[in-house]
């Protein structure tokens, strides 16, 4: 079996999470990604940590799995004259230096268009390449304090609060990968590649999906709700004796479900929470009532109660949890293989499941300039061809 993208070439110019990340979504589905770093290794994330194994930042390992590695100086005409052979068999590029450095180093994408006219080139910045803000730096944090992603995030005893992983590039990451897919299938078409520009920003502000409307449609600035949701109640975290579960009520026959489970089938009958919207609006009243319930008895008796009435909801999970869930490993979720310098690495693994092609661990997060002589030495052989 071949990856779904196993014919596919992509050169990796970028550093940290964003870049890295899309290229690993692209390693996984068989692409062949040539991660490219300055002599002695340049992506920051090698150096975040602690925790290290034997070296190895745990940051790095994550985003970089199904890579090879090789140095170059792209300051160096060398080096410029190794990207460009590079290009010339490659279907993708991505990078995130900032706007403008791609054309300092002479390898932005009309120049890089001219020696292959297929290429599909990404750009990911924090802010996009047009714009008053395009020469700003962009930091997963910062981009979560201007998209409005704090401003939600929270309580209102809180103060603004960011997610807790790098969410935006993780979007962003995302959000490169699905439009690469499609630059490449229109290639199948029109035998031509493209340019990508992809932001934090964007990628950030698209998040805000439902709220976002909900701004667009009232004008109403929301407020921070917690583990609330805004349009649907009951639907958050109640603690109960001996911890706090999440119930998630999608409909009226759910609720009416609920308050059977909770002994209190007067509630669902109450018109003022009979439906949703009333429910919403009358949030402060019922919340308080089902909280004093779910403080009667322990976690895993509303669990257990709520899933045999097909009620959604769900234990707050710990890493450690998370890890010994039998559903996580029944799907492949956790990942074990060899490192040449850290050892046996444990990694988590793709959410991605196709039947004919698919995912698999071919390489290890490479050292720096781990492949120089494999794929120099190939680019050395098809000059002289």
């Amino acid at each position: 079996m071949t990856g779904a993208l196993s014919k596919i070439r992509v050169l990796d110019l970028s550093r940290v999470l964003a870049g890295p990340y899309c290229t690993m979504i692209l390693g996984d589905l068989g692409a062949e990604v040539v991660k490219v770093e300055a002599p002695g290794g340049s992506d920051e994330t090698r150096f975040w940590g602690p925790p290290f194994q034997n070296g190895i930042s745990a940051y790095y390992l994550c985003a970089n799995r199904n890579k090879k590695n090789i140095t170059l100086n792209l300051k160096s005409t060398e080096g410029i004259d190794t990207i460009k052979s590079l290009i010339q068999e490659s279907d993708v590029i991505i990078h995130n230096f900032k706007t403008g450095t791609m054309e300092r180093f002479g390898i932005d994408y009309e120049s890089l268009e001219k020696l292959n006219p297929g290429i599909v080139y990404c750009s990911i910045t924090g802010f996009g390449e047009t714009g008053p803000y395009k020469e700003l730096p962009g930091y997963d944090f910062i981009i979560q304090a201007m998209s409005g992603l704090m401003s939600i995030t929270g309580d209102e005893h809180s103060g603004p609060q960011k997610v807790g992983v790098a969410i935006t590039d993780i979007l962003t990451g995302m959000y490169a990968a699905i439009g690469i897919q499609a630059a490449l299938l229109e290639r199948e078409k029109s035998g031509r590649g493209q340019k990508l520009d992809i932001s934090l920003y964007d990628s950030a502000v698209s998040a805000l999906v439902n709220i976002g409307s909900n701004y667009l449609m009232a004008q109403k600035v929301p407020s921070r709700l917690g583990n609330q949701h805004a349009n649907i109640v009951p639907y958050q975290t109640f603690e109960t004796m001996d911890g706090h579960m999440v119930i998630a009520i999608g409909n009226d026959n759910q609720f009416k479900a609920f308050c059977t489970i909770l002994g209190k089938e007067q509630y669902s009958e109450d018109e003022r929470f009979k439906t949703n919207p009333k429910r919403v609006e009358n949030r402060d009243t019922i919340v308080p009532l089902i909280q004093k319930v779910l403080l009667t008895k322990p976690t895993s008796y509303w669990l257990d109660r709520c899933h045999e009435h097909n009620i959604p909801c769900g234990p707050i999970q710990n890493l450690q949890d998370v890890t010994d869930d039998p559903q996580l490993h029944a799907r492949e979720m956790f990942w074990e293989m060899e490192h040449p310098t850290a050892g046996v690495i444990k990694m988590i693994g793709s959410p991605l499941k196709l039947s004919r092609t698919p995912v698999t661990l071919r390489h290890h997060p490479p050292n720096p300039g781990e492949h120089n002589v494999e794929l120099l030495d190939s680019l050395k052989v098809n000059r002289e061809k």
